[in-house]
C-alpha cells in the first residue's frame, strides 16, 4: 500500500472509540488475572476474538487479499500476527502481574513515539517534521504528567524489572505491526483482522501450554471477563485498528495511545472509586494539543471539507 494517509472525520471517531475500548482493557485484564494464568487469559482473548472475527468475516463473504500473496508478503502476514495479537497480549498478561497499571499505560503512551521514526523511513507520506515531532514530545509529555510518579510506583515484587521491559515489549512489537501492516498490498480490512487473529491462535495456545501447561479450570466471572476481552478489544478494536492503520496510517493510529491512560483514570474513577488528580486537566489539555500540532495538516484538511 503506497498511497498517502487519508485523515478524514471518520478516522477521528475510529481512533477516539480506539481510545475508549483500551482504555478500560487494563482494568478488565487485572479483575481476569484473579482467576486465570497470564498466558492463558492471552490464549483466551485471542481464540474468542478469532471466532467472532471469523463468523462475521464469513457471513461478509469470506474476501481477502485481491491478488496471491508473495513469500515475502507471507512472511510478514505470520510476523504481523503475532507482533498484533500473540506476542504483545502474552507480554502485557504477564507484566501486569508485577507493575502497576499506571505503568502499562505509559508504555502503551510510547508506540507513538516508536512508530515515529520507523514511519519516516517505511511508509509513504508519514515523513517527520518539526511540527509532527514537537507534537509527539508534547503528548507525551502530557502522559507523563497524568501518571506522575505512580506511573513508576514500585509494586514490591521481585520481577518487577521484567514485568516493565515485558510491557515495553509489547509496545514495539505493536509498533513494528503497524508499519508492517501498512504495507501489505490491497487487502479485505475484515479478513486481514480475522487472518491475523487465525494465525495468533496457532501461536498463543502451544505458547501457553508450554508455559503454563494445560488450561487450568476457571470460573463464571473469569470466563465472562475473558469472553469480553476477546469480543471488544480484540476483535471488534482489532478490525477497527486494522480499518484506520490502513486508511490513515500507523502514525495517526498511534494517537490512540495518548487517549489509553486518560481513560484508564476515568473508568478507575467511576468504576473503582478511585480519586480523580487534580492534574488530570492540565494532562489533558497537553495530550489534545500535542494531538493537534502533530495533526495540524489532517485538521486543517478536514475543517475545510465541512
Amino acid at each position: 500500500m503506497t498511497q498517502s494517509p487519508d485523515i478524514t472525520a471518520k478516522s477521528w471517531a475510529m481512533v477516539a472509540t480506539l481510545g475508549f475500548v483500551w482504555g478500560g482493557t487494563f482494568l478488565i485484564n487485572e479483575l481476569a488475572l484473579e482467576g486465570i494464568t497470564p498466558f492463558w487469559l492471552a490464549a483466551g482473548r485471542v481464540c474468542f476474538g478469532a471466532l467472532l472475527s471469523t463468523l462475521v468475516w464469513r457471513a461478509m463473504g469470506g474476501r481477502l487479499f485481491s491478488a496471491p500473496l508473495s513469500g515475502s508478503e507471507r512472511l510478514s502476514l505470520v510476523i504481523i500476527a503475532l507482533l498484533s495479537s500473540a506476542v504483545p497480549f502474552s507480554l502485557i498478561a504477564w507484566g501486569q502481574q508485577y507493575v502497576t497499571a499506571g505503568f502499562t499505560g505509559v508504555s502503551m503512551a510510547s508506540i507513538a513515539l516508536m512508530v515515529l521514526p520507523l514511519a519516516h523511513f517505511f511508509v509513504p507520506g508519514e515523513r517527520m517534521t518539526w511540527r509532527r515531532a514537537l507534537g509527539f514530545a508534547i503528548g507525551f509529555a502530557g502522559v507523563a504528567l497524568l501518571m506522575g510518579a505512580q506511573a513508576f510506583e514500585s509494586s514490591g515484587a521481585a520481577l518487577e524489572l521484567p514485568g516493565r521491559l515485558a510491557c515495553l515489549a509489547a509496545t514495539a512489537c505493536y509498533a513494528v505491526a503497524s508499519i508492517l501492516m501498512r504495507r501489505l498490498p490491497a487487502v479485505d480490512p475484515m479478513g486481514l483482522s480475522t487472518v491475523l487473529l487465525l494465525i495468533g491462535v496457532v501461536a498463543v495456545l502451544p505458547m501457553a501450554w508450554i508455559a503454563e501447561g494445560p488450561p487450568p479450570s476457571t470460573d463464571l466471572r473469569t470466563l465472562g471477563l475473558i469472553v469480553f476481552l476477546g469480543m471488544v478489544p480484540t476483535a471488534a478494536a482489532n478490525l477497527l485498528r486494522v480499518t484506520l492503520i490502513r486508511s490513515a496510517g500507523p502514525v495517526f493510529m498511534s494517537l490512540t495511545n495518548y487517549q489509553v491512560p486518560i481513560w484508564s483514570v476515568l473508568l478507575g474513577a467511576a468504576l473503582l472509586g478511585e480519586p480523580l488528580p487534580p492534574v488530570l486537566l492540565w494532562s489533558l489539555l497537553l495530550i489534545l494539543g500535542g494531538v493537534g500540532l502533530s495533526q495540524y495538516g489532517a485538521l486543517r484538511r478536514l475543517f475545510t471539507r465541512q
